[in-house]
């Protein structure tokens, strides 16, 4: 499309909307250049709709004011009269404007507004203020336009004591409610911190002469944004700025991205700039509004002049108190900087000295000595002992390393001085269970780290640890073994020692180990013990697993740790640390019913129907043994909403069953309801197939996203001596447990035990399975049972 076709091809409406229409088809015109584009049309239509007028003015502000119209965005415009102005005129003009835009159904916000009026309006409400900052001449009298804008700007200016405060406040709440973009899998790019309200708070503050932003890579950043909303709206045909998991992948090839992933990827670099600057621009404005309120105080100097001195800036007044923090750095006004004498270029390990000291003092790292940072010379390779001790200092730090090292990130030095780094930054996760993004996800592991370091003999290891055991994801293939490439990697350029290399490898291969086994095993098995001790090998190895493990969970989100999984990790802890003491480990052994066992399975037997107590979260059972038991049980379980971590049977004339489940939400069932439907589901009374049938239809109306992989059904090779053990994995649904227990049924086999474990949206469940006589199934049979389930599941 040529220049000239940007033009409307008659004054009318219909011309206006054939030529927007050829403009957002076109292929060739993207970014700020259809913007543009946009805006220029547009301007074109409404100049042809005022028509020629006296005391009359129409503006554009807010986006449409800075010529940013996205394909689906708002027409912002204004209408300014002069006070003496015909009311009746006025009327007329504005009604020759609006029903056009909205007998096109266009998105239309507007007001008609005398100068004063505007003037008026904008005092009382900030986000008036603000769109009128960004105020740009349409059609009709442009010294109305120009009065308006330079008032706007110069009581802006002359308010800023008290409206940056007010906006810095809106920018927090919105935060609040909205969350931080670089995080969200569903982000709204326009809300949610880092997004391009932000930015726009940011034109805003420059505009107040008292701070401004950071400036690399901004104006990139947030026209990255608007890029990829531009393409959301083409994508949805709507005036939408969430961008949702199912149209990710749509809205990343119209930009040309391989997927959704490399879209959010960007998105998130995008956000983290945006953030990242915002950070310190309102920690400059902070510094610069108490400046302005504290009452300077001469300080008194020997010989100075008229006997007033001192460390005295202009005016005689002292400057801020440095005080030393480390070589190099100092505090100045509630932020980490420089020293006078310091010189990055000289000094290849003042980047880590100085994020160490600001995140053991909490202090921010001020913008300018990270722009100095960004100019240190290499570290020599291995590291020197100062360099990798200012890293741990900086990992141990607790909460305060998040920003610190962020600090680093903003300038690219973290991905200097760990090129892996860069494969992992601002990479999603699409798991709900992860909160953050990988990178993020590894410095919050560090914190929880530091917080564990007196549990172990090794604090160091386990802090390189916390940091490096995700490394693996920014590369194909599974992300513990490649990590622990990359840790052997990074540990030499740090210059750790051989032993404590492998060390770190070994942490960083087995981070998933102990969790996984806890929830996913029988710990009863002595093979489970076994395997867990043959990977570990030392005790002092197994507690810096133990930290890692907890570390890492806690950092992972609520859904990835709670005292029942820590319960479990510690008891297989414990049971491996004396496997690795030399202590011999049992012969698993049938497991005795329990008192209350005992007492259930004597009502059973004389009743003949079943028997069972809830208390808390444990649910024991006892059933005269029947065919579809298990079935019948795990069915009116997910009837009631009640989520199975753990089963185990004990088999006899009567079934012993102790389960340990949670309610969904609220509270848990009756004892008496869930014996009164179990007794239904046996008898053939209660459809417990129907029942979850319709739940599941009724639930995926109000699922959305991307399809979840297959289900997979595989065989833990060596899981167990004496059973066999099956490893389902699926997404999870209702009465996913009742299907598989049926297929089970169905094959003629004998469930010993079964564990549960959910993470998200997904399960990874566990079954102990034998034949009839006890014993582990033969490979024909195992192949039959893997077959059965797998088509139970779908």
């Amino acid at each position: 499309m040529t220049e000239t076709s940007l033009e409307t091809t008659d004054s009318g409406s219909g011309g206006y909307a054939a030529d927007r229409l050829r403009l957002l088809q076109q292929q060739t015109l993207t970014g700020p250049p259809l913007r543009a584009a946009l805006a220029r049309l547009t301007d074109s239509w409404l100049a042809g709709l005022l028509g020629r007028t006296r005391d009359i003015a129409l503006v554009a502000v807010g986006g449409y004011g800075r010529g940013e119209l996205s394909p689906r965005s708002d027409l912002d415009l204004l209408l300014l009269h002069r006070e003496s102005a015909d009311g009746a005129q006025v009327a007329a003009v504005a009604d020759r404007l609006w029903y056009p835009v909205w007998d096109l159904g266009l998105a239309l916000d507007h007001s008609v507004r005398t100068p004063a009026q505007a003037r008026r309006t904008a005092a009382g409400d900030l986000k008036v203020h603000l769109g009128l900052l960004d105020a740009r001449h349409l059609a009709g009298d442009p010294a109305l336009t120009a009065e308006v804008r330079a008032t706007a700007y110069r009581d802006w200016r002359a308010q800023a004591p008290a409206r940056l405060p007010e906006l810095r406040e809106s920018c927090e709440e919105r935060a609040r409610r909205q969350g931080e973009l670089r995080f969200l899998l569903e982000p709204d790019l326009k809300e949610a911190r880092g997004g391009l309200r932000d930015a726009t708070a940011l034109r805003a503050v420059a505009a107040s002469w008292l701070a401004d932003a950071p400036r690399q890579g901004l104006e990139e950043a947030r026209a990255l944004l608007l890029d990829t909303r531009d393409a959301l709206h083409l994508t949805t045909g709507r005036a939408t700025d969430r961008l949702s998991l199912q149209e990710q992948d749509q809205v990343a090839r119209r930009l040309g991205l391989p997927d959704a992933d490399a879209l959010l990827h960007r998105v998130y670099r995008a956000a983290h700039t945006v953030g990242y600057a915002s950070d310190a621009t309102w920690r400059e404005v902070g510094r610069v509004l108490r400046a302005r309120s504290a009452r300077p105080r001469p300080r008194r100097v020997p010989g100075g002049r008229g006997g007033w001195g001192g460390r005295a800036g202009r005016g005689g007044f002292a400057q801020p108190e440095r005080v030393p923090l480390a070589d190099g750095v100092v505090e100045q006004d509630g932020e980490a900087v420089l020293a006078r004498t310091a010189r990055p270029e000289r000094d290849p390990v003042l980047p880590l000295r100085a994020a160490a000291a600001a995140a053991r003092a909490g202090l921010p790292l001020s913008a300018h000595a990270v722009r100095r940072l960004a100019k240190a010379a290499p570290l020599p390779v291995p590291w020197p002992p100062e360099a990798r001790e200012a890293l741990l200092t900086l990992l141990g730090a607790g909460e305060h390393t998040v920003a610190a090292w962020e600090a680093l990130e903003a300038e690219g030095i973290v991905s200097r001085l760990l090129p892996e780094w860069e494969r992992v930054r601002c990479r999603p996760q699409r798991n709900a269970v992860h909160r953050f993004t990988v990178d993020r996800h590894l410095v919050e592991t560090a914190v929880r780290a530091a917080a564990l370091t007196r549990r172990v003999a090794r604090p160091d290891l386990l802090l390189l640890a916390a940091l490096l055991h995700d490394l693996g994801k920014g590369r194909p293939g599974d992300h513990s073994v490649t990590g622990a490439m990359l840790a052997r990697e990074v540990a030499a350029r740090i210059g750790l020692a051989e032993r404590d290399a492998e060390v770190l490898a070994l942490l960083v291969r087995h981070h998933l180990l102990l969790a996984e086994t806890a929830t996913r095993r029988d710990l009863d098995d002595p093979a489970t013990i076994g395997a867990v001790a043959d990977a570990v090998r030392h005790t002092e190895t197994l507690q810096l697993l133990h930290a890692l493990t907890e570390a890492d969970a806690l950092a992972t989100g609520p859904a990835a740790w709670s005292a029942w999984r820590a319960t479990l990790v510690a008891e297989l802890v414990r049971r491996t640390a004396a496997a690795l003491a030399g202590e011999p480990a049992a012969a698993r052994a049938p497991q005795a019913p329990g008192p209350g066992q005992r007492l259930l399975a004597e009502e059973a037997r004389r009743t003949g129907a079943p028997a069972l107590t809830l208390d808390g979260g444990e649910l024991l059972l006892a059933v005269p043994d029947q065919p579809g038991v298990l079935p019948a049980v795990a069915g009116v379980l997910a009837l009631h909403r009640l989520t199975v971590h753990t089963a185990e049977l004990t088999g006899g004339p009567v079934l012993a069953m102790r389960w340990r489940v949670a309610a969904e939400y609220g509270e848990p069932p009756q004892a008496d309801r869930l014996r009164a439907d179990l007794a239904r589901a046996l008898e053939g009374s209660l459809d417990i197939a129907a029942r979850l049938a319709e739940r599941d239809a009724a639930g995926r109306g109000r699922r959305r996203g991307t399809v979840p992989p297959p289900p997979s059904v595989t065989v833990a090779e060596g899981g167990s001596h004496d059973a066999t053990v099956l490893e389902v994995r699926a997404e999870d649904a209702p009465g996913l447990l009742y299907r598989v227990a049926h297929a089970l049924e169905a094959a003629g086999v004998w469930v010993r035990s079964a564990h549960v474990s959910t993470l998200g949206a997904s399960v990874v469940d566990a079954f102990y399975v034998t034949d009839t006589d006890g014993a582990p199934l033969d490979a024909a049979k195992t192949a039959e049972v893997v077959t059965a389930v797998g088509s139970a599941l779908g």
